[in-house]
């Protein structure tokens, strides 16, 4: 009986502290979305590693954008791309054509890009507290993601938040197919004032130049 009693403790001691520590990266998270939030306007500078061990694939960009309320602008690989508040415009330089497409449900949740990267957290994970590193004389607190899909094409990502300013330092997303994608925000500019132009398509300008436009009837 003492036997199974201990048993019975040690589980629910386990399960306690599973949805404690549950609850801390929740409740910690929440401050990171309040912070982002109260901010006017964000600008962010970044890189981003992509690397597969077993693929011997090691590749490295960076890029900038720019996030004011629900609207963004972010330049990435020779490729901008803007929401206005109603449309995602899309344009390929290299390719000179300009694609033009409504917002799918929840498509922002789906995919983490720049533009997303301090608000993906917010639905469709479950929170668990990790390590501690000091990164570029930064305290980093990492907090485990994971997918409540499934389907979902990610094992695990790694939110890193910068303790001092509660701001995110890094996106580290585990792939299950041995990828792995890490985001590191190198710059972080806040209320800064945003020229409204950088969420606004000038369809005569592209046309001018010569540009494809294509967009749903």
């Amino acid at each position: 009986m003492k036997k199974i009693n201990s048993t019975l403790f040690f589980t629910l001691t386990i399960l306690f502290s599973s949805i404690t520590f549950a609850q801390e990266a929740k409740d910690y998270l929440k401050k990171v979305s309040e912070q982002a939030k109260s901010y006017s306007s964000i600008y962010i500078e970044f890189d981003n590693k992509l690397d597969n061990a077993e693929a011997n694939v090691h590749q490295s960009t960076s890029g900038f954008a720019t996030i004011q309320g629900d609207l963004y602008n972010f330049n990435y690989l020779e490729t901008e791309r803007f929401f206005d508040g109603e449309k995602i415009y899309t344009i390929l330089q290299e390719d000179e054509e300009v694609i033009i497409t409504s917002p799918e449900k929840n498509e922002e949740d789906v995919i983490i890009t720049p533009s997303n990267i301090l608000s993906f957290y917010e639905h469709g994970f479950t929170y668990e507290m990790d390590i501690i590193q000091n990164i570029q004389n930064k305290k980093i607190q990492f907090i485990k993601l994971t997918p409540t899909d499934s389907e979902s094409e990610l094992k695990t990502i790694l939110l890193g938040i910068n303790t001092a300013t509660k701001n995110i330092f890094r996106v580290i997303q585990n792939g299950k197919d041995g990828n792995v994608t890490t985001i590191t925000i190198s710059t972080i500019k806040t209320n800064k004032t945003v020229s409204p132009q950088l969420f606004t398509f000038d369809r005569s300008k592209f046309e001018t130049a010569g540009y494809y436009i294509t967009e749903p009837k």
